[in-house]
């Protein structure tokens, strides 16, 4: 019995690779209109934000609330106002380019952040001696507010918020400015040791009781004495605690704790 039914023709696969061939452009004409669409958006949201920071330039430097809500409003649709914060103006940068947040937001307030960046290196390098390179971002804030002893009209009205994130504008530096919280209060790391557990584990026991003891530490954290003591010895050796040899047993304190207390 012959049958019917007969095979499929080089004809077909033809059709096919055909169907393919116009899918697949169609597809990157889709592509590319909308490329094409939202390079558009974009350019008319950098110039309304650009001259947003222009028109509000003074608001933005001398009013902290605002400040914070510009701030805000960046980090919500994905811009970084601090990514040009070492660009001193358009003409700065690679072949005379500024960086293109800086071209957005305008030189005024990236240099705000540069500026205030330099004062809170200033002020870690002027207590370090005081407080081994830990201090309260509280502590940073009433000194940047307050202005360098001696100048009349040094000083910066900011936040907090404004302090972390010049902190964050020094992370090309290589880390040796850093935020961490310590027993639920913020703190500036401007030494590059980082601190292991323990330590961490210790300083934040300081941050809640006020002070630790040997004996303390090992009856709250069940430390063997000779581990409680190298903690505690590390500790001192980086000026990061006070000892207080006027107790029954050494207490040892924290200075970035007795600032921020005070």
């Amino acid at each position: 019995m012959t049958s019917n039914r007969r095979g499929v023709g080089l004809n077909a696969f033809s059709n096919a690779a055909i169907s393919a061939d116009q899918y697949a452009r169609h597809g990157q004409a889709l592509r590319t209109s909308h490329a094409e669409a939202l390079g558009n958006q974009l350019s008319v949201f950098q110039a309304a934000l650009h001259n947003f920071s222009l028109t509000h330039a003074k608001d933005i430097r001398s009013n902290p609330t605002f400040r914070a809500e510009f701030a805000r409003m960046c980090n919500a649709i994905g811009v970084d106002p601090l990514a040009g914060s070492n660009v001193k103006g358009a003409g700065s940068g690679v072949n005379g380019k500024g960086s293109v947040w800086a071209k957005m937001l305008g030189s005024s307030v990236n240099d705000f952040y540069f500026e205030l960046a330099v004062r809170v290196v200033e002020v870690c390098r002027e207590t370090r001696s005081e407080n081994g390179g830990m201090i309260a971002v509280s502590e940073v804030q009433k000194r940047v507010t307050k202005g360098r002893a001696g100048l009349v009209g040094g000083g910066m009205d900011v936040t907090e918020d404004d302090i972390l994130r010049a902190i964050e504008s020094l992370e090309p530096l290589g880390g040796m400015f850093k935020q961490q919280t310590l027993g639920g209060s913020k703190f500036i790391r401007s030494v590059p040791k980082e601190l292991n557990p323990d330590q961490a584990t210790v300083l934040e026991v300081i941050q809640v009781l006020g002070y630790v003891t040997i004996s303390m530490l090992q009856a709250n954290l069940d430390w063997e004495r000779a581990r409680a003591i190298a903690v505690i010895d590390d500790l001192v050796a980086d000026s990061l605690v006070w000892v207080d040899l006027q107790a029954e047993e050494a207490e040892y304190w924290s200075p970035a704790s007795l600032h921020e207390g005070g």
